[in-house]
């Protein structure tokens, strides 16, 4: 891969063109006649429409979970989420937060910004705003969010730990995360770390487990609890694209695993307004 410019760049570029098109469209992506899994962006999402507040027009199929469904957003909240896309988990968050409450969507790509924007208008929710800007240094004071959340995009960000030190920075003393994101347990084979599209994909730029979790504890971060877990399994005809036959067998025995996770954790209610050692 490259440095993290042009990470996020990549990034940037392709979030740009799947803002284009609408969920049918990014789920009928095919890898060729015949075979036709969905791409990589997309194999991970779990069903939306269930949630009140859901908004098809907003879903894209890109998060790997359902953070706000494990949020416990109140009534008169002010929620955070951070990538927010096309606006789903905002709307979804805005149903919890009712009229009296606030939502602030943030994404780095100007098309998903504009197409959130269309959807709140159409809507006509006056309490559901979107910002462009980077996680790593939001456009949002301190202490502002009761509760933030996130799907399927720290894996995206070079600068995790940036992101998390923000998360603590925004949130109020006594409020909380919950987070979807995706970690791993072993390593990936290097074609698929160097690949950009796996990069993008949310898979080459996760994570060990663990080490997630010691990002979260070691910024100041209690009551840390893994919410939901679940095994993502990259369909043979994506990973032929950067592997043999024989080094899918051989990922497929091995001992690495990819899942989605979904983490809850609070900023403590004695918190200063940024994690340990960052003031």
């Amino acid at each position: 891969m490259t440095n993290d410019e042009q990470m996020k760049e990549i990034v940037r570029q392709k979030y740009s063109e799947i803002a284009l098109q609408d969920k049918a469209t990014n789920e009928a992506s095919c890898c060729g006649s015949g075979c036709c899994s969905t791409e990589v962006y997309n194999i991970m999402s779990d069903d939306y429409s269930k949630l009140e507040g859901y908004n098809p027009d907003a879903d894209l199929g890109l998060g790997c979970g359902l953070p706000t469904q494990f949020a416990k957003i109140k009534k008169g909240d002010t929620v955070i989420d951070l990538g927010s896309g096309a606006g789903n988990d905002c709307f979804i968050a805005r149903q919890e937060t009712g009229d009296t409450g606030k939502v602030i969507g943030i994404d780095f790509t100007p098309a998903m910004i504009e197409k959130a924007r269309a959807n709140a208008e159409k809507l006509q929710f006056n309490n559901v705003e979107f910002r462009q800007g980077d996680i790593e240094k939001m456009p949002v004071t301190a202490n502002v969010a009761d509760v933030v959340v996130s799907n399927c995009v720290l894996n995206l960000v070079p600068n995790k730990d940036g992101v998390i030190k923000e998360i603590f920075r925004v949130l109020k003393p006594g409020g909380h995360f919950s987070i979807s994101d995706i970690v791993l347990q072993g390593n990936l084979p290097a074609s698929i770390q160097q690949a950009a599209e796996m990069y993008a994909g949310c898979v080459s730029g996760a994570i060990q487990k663990q080490d997630y979790l010691g990002l979260i504890e070691s910024n100041g971060f209690k009551n840390i609890t893994l919410q939901k877990e679940k095994t993502i399994t990259i369909p043979d005809d994506i990973l032929s694209n950067y592997l043999s036959t024989e080094e899918i067998a051989a990922f497929r025995s091995g001992d690495t695993g990819i899942y989605s996770v979904t983490v809850y954790a609070e900023k403590p209610t004695d918190a200063a307004c940024c994690p340990p050692g960052c003031c």
